[in-house]
């Protein structure tokens, strides 16, 4: 990608002030609340509301993921991102879900609980003022893969889930998503029985919903080539999608500095451009 700085310092002037500050003193949710209790764990979705919460028009809203291997992490690493969406209007939500490292679970887990979470987003619609019909999903790393696998793997629902409830996004936003997990992908060795059917690459159709995914040239985690890869399979079927590259950029690029502004501000461009975003 060719960064120029003095685009990003305009972009930055037009959106909201948590835009360039989300490393350094990230907001707090306006709500916590839980979606979701397995045994003696709850999980909470961490909820950000647009100022007029009291809007009678429906708004989008977006759920994220947090990465961390599936072995650990917190929702607030995307709380700037959720901050800055929903000053924009839309209600931004960060989920909990089940890792390794807390409570001893595998990947599938992981891809229950998001499931789990979009379904809640959208059975709770009018709680928050949601178009259940505009619930984008994003995260980074195995959070993107989370995102990813609602919306284009099968398998893995949740047995107390009411699955007459669609757990899948109608947007992605995924930045460096662990979304290859064949054989010569991430995370395979722990996921090798059931590859096939959690790996979203592997599972892609015309269903999948637009799709916008951030990676850096110098990922050692997802190879540039795995993310064209899964644009040219995206562009074939038909699915709007677009892949934004970062020059030198690393695994977990995306979430300070220049990199933070410029991928906030394309996501908000890609969502606007669906009718998720409505304001200026």
């Amino acid at each position: 990608m060719n960064h120029r700085p003095w685009i990003v310092v305009c972009l930055l002037a037009l959106l909201p002030s948590p835009l360039g500050f989300a490393a350094d003193a990230k907001p707090q949710p306006d709500e916590t609340v839980v979606y979701k209790t397995i045994d003696d764990v709850s999980l909470s979705m961490h909820v950000f509301k647009p100022t007029e919460s009291d809007a009678e028009t429906p708004r989008a809203a977006i759920v994220f993921f947090f990465g961390g291997g599936w072995n650990g992490g917190t929702p607030s690493q995307f709380y700037g991102q959720s901050r800055a969406l929903a000053d924009l209007g839309m209600v931004a939500m960060c989920a909990e879900y089940r890792v390794k490292k807390t409570h001893g679970t595998p990947p599938k887990t992981c891809v229950a609980d998001g499931k789990s979470a979009i379904r809640w987003a959208r059975k709770n619609a009018s709680r928050y003022g949601i178009d259940p019909n505009r619930i984008a999903a994003g995260g980074g790393s195995a959070g993107g893969h989370v995102a990813a696998a609602t919306a284009t793997v099968d398998a893995f629902d949740d047995p107390a889930d009411d699955t007459s409830v669609s757990c899948r996004p109608d947007a992605l936003v995924l930045f460096n998503p662990v979304y290859d997990n064949g054989p010569d992908g991430y995370g395979y060795d722990r996921v090798q029985d059931y590859w096939k059917d959690i790996s979203p690459l592997h599972n892609l159709s015309k269903n999948t919903p637009p799709t916008i995914v951030f990676l850096g040239t110098k990922d050692k985690l997802i190879p540039v080539a795995t993310g064209r890869a899964f644009k040219s399979n995206l562009d074939q079927l038909g699915v709007r999608n677009e892949l934004h590259l970062y020059q030198d950029a690393a695994h977990g690029f995306f979430n300070k500095g220049e990199p933070y502004a410029d991928t906030l501000a394309k996501s908000i461009t890609f969502l606007k451009s669906l009718g998720f975003v409505e304001g200026q």
